[in-house]
């Protein structure tokens, strides 16, 4: 009687089918290590070892017999234990777990991926993203809706920065240039925060949804602005990434034409152009209370560009990576953080950066990172949709949640932090054509740690 087509029909069963034997084998192999551990606790209670407790599996060893039989033993009990998590951990209950990373609201409205976003530095706060349908779009956080759009960009909008005390945004583009314009935005009334919650578990096996455009048909009836306040041209390539030196008064740019670019904010001209990278720059920074900028390339490394003496304009440059360096940030203390697609994140100190001083390795390339200013936590966005947190010291602290009713459908492009309330909140941005908000409880993932 099933209104399934034959075929789809046909298929589950199959699909089915093989899952019962997956955990028919599983469920073998189980029994045969417990007769095998049954057996050697016989051996061992006759050689004169006795058993704490009636369960083999939980019992402590007090060991008189040989070193090595209780060696076989360890590893039969680690052996049993390791393969019966391969079933059970599937069914991990989460109901009354202490909610590490709760979801806080998605931003659903671009029609093309995200590239990156940022949160505004002044009153009001609100969230900005850039993406590749050539718009940026603000966004209230706490209720998800669209408050403004950005149109005034040619090409797919790469970057968004904003002014530290003013509302101007910075946004660079494939159009080759950089754009400054003005903002004004009122937020809505706010909502009740909606009951989603996860554990961050980065040992948590969660089922995937299926690849597929995110609804949503982008935001309408919104105010929209077409005319930059200043227009930043003097790059021969896509302006891939922008950043305002701390004052605000100068803008860095960075380009697939292997330069970045120092302009002056309020006459837009053209100060410094800062050449030495032998491939098309991926990212630059700014650090947040010095003149100091980071930029990176595809050509592996990155470079830090000192500005704090006016008539010294000093370049250092790191090679620790062995692919494209896709972000290299500064944190609030006298560290540099840099990602790559080599699948590693390395932690460096202003003072001697001879060599890192942290070094954590993943399992995918690591898109835009971001450090939160005071924990200090390192968000990780990878290509394979994943995000994962760091300390400063390299330790995996969590992976956020991904699961079918949350976390990115396709690699997630960038982090950023927004630390101003009493809350601790994270923003994700993806090539889904969505952005993300979670609430870190940073209290109890340090705890777990």
């Amino acid at each position: 009687d099933s209104k399934l087509p034959p075929a789809l029909r046909n298929n589950l069963l199959d699909l089915f089918s093989q899952i019962e034997r997956e955990f028919e084998n599983l469920y073998i192999e189980n029994i045969e290590l417990r007769r095998e551990i049954d057996s050697l606790n016989e051996r061992l209670t006759g050689d004169g070892q006795t058993i704490e407790g009636g369960d083999p599996t939980k019992g402590a060893l007090k060991t008189k017999a040989s070193h090595s039989t209780s060696q076989l033993s360890q590893k039969l009990k680690t052996t049993y234990k390791a393969s019966t998590s391969k079933i059970v951990s599937s069914f991990k209950a989460t109901t009354g777990s202490r909610a590490l990373c709760q979801l806080l609201k998605e931003y659903v409205g671009h029609r093309d991926g995200i590239w990156d976003l940022s949160v505004t530095r002044t009153q009001p706060v609100v969230l900005g993203t850039a993406s590749a349908d050539h718009s940026a779009l603000l966004w209230s956080i706490e209720t998800g809706k669209c408050l403004l759009r950005y149109a005034g960009h040619a090409g797919s909008v790469n970057s968004i920065k904003f002014h530290p005390t003013e509302q101007m945004a910075l946004t660079a583009s494939g159009d080759q240039t950089a754009h400054i314009w003005r903002y004004m935005v009122q937020l809505p009334a706010p909502q009740p925060p909606p009951d989603v919650s996860a554990p961050c578990d980065d040992d948590q096996d969660s089922s995937d949804r299926e690849e597929g455009e995110v609804d949503g048909e982008g935001p309408c009836e919104v105010p929209t602005v077409r005319v930059a306040t200043a227009t930043l041209k003097s790059h021969q390539g896509v302006v891939i990434a922008a950043d305002w030196l701390v004052g605000g008064r100068q803008v860095v740019t960075a380009s697939w034409d292997r330069a970045a670019n120092l302009y002056e904010v309020e006459t837009s001209e053209l100060v410094h152009t800062l050449t030495g990278h032998d491939q098309e720059l991926t990212h630059c920074c700014t650090h947040p209370t010095q003149r100091l900028v980071v930029t990176s390339s595809r050509d592996t490394t990155f470079r830090l560009w000192d500005f704090r003496d006016p008539s010294i304009h000093s370049v250092n440059v790191f090679q620790g990576h062995t692919d494209t360096v896709t972000s290299a940030v500064f944190t609030v203390g006298d560290n540099v953080v840099s990602g790559s697609d080599d699948r590693t994140v390395k932690v460096w100190d202003l003072k001697n950066m001879r060599s890192p001083i942290a070094t954590i390795r993943t399992d995918s390339a690591v898109n835009r990172i971001s450090v939160s200013a005071n924990q200090r936590i390192i968000a990780l966005p990878h290509d394979n949709r994943q995000v994962r947190l760091f300390d400063m010291s390299g330790v995996r602290l969590a992976r956020l949640p991904r699961s079918n009713r949350m976390g990115h459908r396709r690699m997630v492009c960038c982090t950023a932090w927004n630390e101003e309330n009493q809350s601790c909140n994270l923003f994700t941005c993806g090539f889904d054509r969505q952005a993300i908000g979670w609430n870190i409880n940073i209290p109890a993932l340090l705890q777990e740690k």
